[in-house]
């Protein structure tokens, strides 16, 4: 009697991390290419492909592969960068008030976040940097420090709460 092949885990998880690697510059191919025409399809599906054996470990680190969170939920995420977009419009203006009156109080706060998976925790970083009056100077594991430009408080939770406001919390939705 034949033994049927058996994977082991570690190339299951291998094969998986290119998969999703070639999904998500797939995605990126046709966002900026912008084509459906099959020879482009074709050729971006052959391009992310490659591009994924070559440099799947740079995309997904091995200790992430075994996440959930690298599933996004789409509806999240377009929620999220609606409320983003929103902050920094609302933000722009709060910074640019205070700074005519010279209402300005600039601190280095620290604070952690909640968040699990490291794009998540990267994206949140990027965000709080892209909403005007904060910038994340440094982001590691959980723990970000981060530039206030307008500091209410310096106590950290009270400050993590301000400053991520409800990005954390969509953030943790986007990423099952």
């Amino acid at each position: 009697m034949r033994v049927p092949f058996k994977m082991k885990a570690s190339f299951k998880w291998k094969l998986v991390r290119i998969l999703f690697t070639t999904v998500w510059l797939f995605g990126g191919w046709l966002l900026y290419t912008g084509s459906f025409e099959p020879v482009s399809l074709g050729l971006g599906v052959v391009a992310s492909f490659l591009v994924a054996i070559a440099t799947y470990d740079l995309f997904i680190a091995e200790h992430e592969a075994a996440k959930k969170g690298l599933l996004v939920r789409i509806h999240y995420g377009i929620l999220y960068l609606l409320y983003l977009l929103a902050q920094m419009y609302l933000s722009s203006f709060a910074v640019l008030f205070n700074i005519l009156r010279g209402n300005i109080n600039p601190r280095i706060v620290h604070f952690r976040t909640r968040l699990h998976s490291d794009l998540a925790r990267a994206l949140l970083a990027t965000s709080i940097t892209l909403t005007p009056g904060t910038i994340a100077i440094d982001l590691q594991e959980d723990h970000l420090i981060v530039h206030w430009l307008d500091a209410k408080t310096t106590h950290s939770k009270y400050a993590g709460t301000l400053i991520k406001g409800k990005m954390e919390t969509l953030l943790s939705r986007v990423f099952l």
